[in-house]
């Protein structure tokens, strides 16, 4: 068929494991990169890497009594974030402590904990999984975890659009206007929950947050509206999985870190070439200050 073949097609093309790795990888993308792009927008990036870390010890448990199987996994990681997100929260609003410190303290905790838990009962191998998945070991139970999660984000965003964009760029108007504000922020903890969890059976609970992330803060050097961020950092989730998975079919590389790698580029070049990154406020200064 042709070189272009061999290195883009058949990979997808002649391995299940491949196909599986794809429809996963996609899925992931199109639902956890929008919820990327509001973490972003509302200054909390870092807490969703404190959250993909805060599901460790849930997911460990599960490990411990269960071993490798989804669904008790799942259910402990989606525990064990919520507690951390409202312990965190408390604490921030009950003590004097801000909320960015009490979250860096759970995510520590949980990531100890959670190492401590898995290497109880499994071997390094087991830890291996648990802290950066196995993308190309995706079976039909974990996709329909991960599609399910999807369609619920997707779902929701239709839903409370409006009130996520407006709860995400000036919170106090809407607290004003509508009684949403704490309900919506809390839904969009879930979602953040939700997306980790989904991600933490491809990339595990150290990367699950790179393919969150990553791709949104690429797109914020492309444009400044919300939709179009969002769509673009979709794209960018696509194009970085392709890549990735590809790269390591080829090279022989681990699947999810070459996801993220692949992602990262992505985020390098925008920087440098983006209508919002350096070459571009260089020469247009004044564009850049009134954007």
């Amino acid at each position: 068929m042709g070189p272009l073949y061999d290195w883009l097609i058949a990979p997808f093309a002649e391995y299940g494991f491949m196909q599986r790795a794809l429809v996963g990888a996609l899925m992931l993308s199109v639902s956890a990169c929008p919820i990327g792009v509001f973490l972003m927008l509302r200054r909390m990036s870092l807490t969703g890497d404190a959250m993909a870390h805060a599901i460790l010890p849930g997911a460990a448990v599960g490990f411990l009594f269960y071993g490798l199987q989804i669904i008790p996994m799942t259910l402990g990681g989606l525990a064990a974030g919520v507690i951390v997100a409202l312990g965190a929260g408390a604490v921030s609003r009950l003590t004097v402590q801000k909320e960015d410190a009490s979250m860096a303290a759970f995510y520590l905790i949980s990531l100890a904990l959670g190492v401590l838990i898995v290497s109880l009962r499994g071997s390094n191998v087991d830890l291996m999984h648990v802290l950066f998945g196995t993308v190309l070991a995706l079976n039909d139970e974990a996709l329909t975890l991960i599609g399910a999660i999807g369609v619920t984000t997707l779902v929701a965003l239709a839903v409370f659009w409006r009130a996520l964009v407006a709860e995400c760029l000036d919170p106090l108007f809407l607290r004003s206007v509508s009684r949403l504000g704490p309900p919506v922020h809390f839904l969009f903890l879930g979602l953040v929950v939700l997306n980790l969890v989904g991600g933490f059976q491809a990339l595990g609970t150290l990367l699950a947050v790179g393919l969150m992330m990553l791709p949104a803060a690429s797109a914020r050097f492309w444009t400044t509206r919300v939709e179009p961020m969002c769509l673009l950092a979709i794209g960018i989730g696509i194009v970085s999985c392709l890549a990735g998975l590809l790269l390591s079919y080829h090279a022989s590389l681990a699947s999810g870190p070459a996801i993220i790698l692949s992602a990262g580029v992505v985020y390098i070049l925008s920087t440098i070439f983006g209508t919002r990154g350096i070459l571009a406020t260089r020469i247009r200064p004044a564009s850049h200050l009134t954007a």
